[in-house]
């Protein structure tokens, strides 16, 4: 039986006992109903993990006990940063879970031209808070050990001002592939539309920049969720860790 990855944002150390938080309570000891003196494994998102067992639990609360500090590295060699069109409810989730799955290391929501969710800033505090939970949930899941950082949403253009790395767009009208694009570094940005998908202006634009390239992905036209996952799926397979 795989041992359950807990997150707990907090130093670890041998030997420690460490109260788990509400989150990690909810997941370990309701959700996952593990009992005293379980196995489980703790990160800090920062890098550090342990095993540990659960040393005590009660209905309110529970401690775990450090055993063994781990040495793991799942961590992708490359830098990917996502700027992913705002969409609503369960594609949103689901393209942030999976590309935090594949090895995104940032995350910037991007508000845009077809973007069809209205948030005000109680809203924007409230779906942030959700999607940290999508991105810790992922990494939990997928052994990874640093949780990818998560901005403050941001317009399309602020956001395509503040790069100097290789920036990709997907354009459904480009000549160019993504197997025609020399990655000089290991830093990349990727820009995915919200439902509707970047308007022409958007586009073109960006394009105006000089270190952002259209490129077309395929004969078809992609939901915002699966345009994520799929070219991140193939920027890992090009000059990353799959395959």
């Amino acid at each position: 039986m795989r041992i359950p990855r807990i997150y707990i944002p907090t130093q670890l150390q041998l030997n420690a006992q460490i109260e788990l938080n509400q989150r990690a309570f909810q997941h370990a000891i309701k959700v996952l109903r593990l009992k005293q003196n379980a196995k489980i494994i703790i990160f800090d998102g920062k890098g550090h993990e342990c095993s540990a067992v659960l040393e005590q639990v009660n209905k309110k609360n529970a401690f775990t006990r450090v055993e063994e500090i781990l040495q793991t590295d799942v961590e992708s060699n490359l830098a990917v940063h996502l700027g992913l069109g705002i969409s609503k409810g369960e594609r949103m989730d689901y393209a942030i879970q999976k590309s935090v799955e594949l090895g995104v290391k940032e995350i910037t929501p991007l508000f845009t031209e077809h973007c069809v969710v209205n948030l005000d800033e109680k809203r924007i505090q409230k779906r942030l808070q959700h999607w940290q939970g999508v991105i810790i949930s992922a990494c939990e899941q997928s052994g990874r050990s640093y949780l990818p950082i998560l901005n403050q949403p941001s317009s399309l253009k602020h956001w395509s001002e503040m790069t100097h790395s290789l920036c990709l767009v997907l354009d459904p009208l480009a000549s160019n592939h993504l197997k025609s694009v020399t990655l000089e570094n290991k830093s990349i940005r990727l820009v995915v539309g919200p439902e509707g998908g970047l308007s022409s202006a958007e586009i073109s634009e960006l394009n105006l920049k000089d270190n952002f390239h259209p490129v077309k992905f395929g004969p078809r036209i992609l939901r915002t969720e699966t345009a994520a996952v799929s070219v991140i799926t193939a920027i890992q397979v090009l000059w990353g860790d799959l395959l």
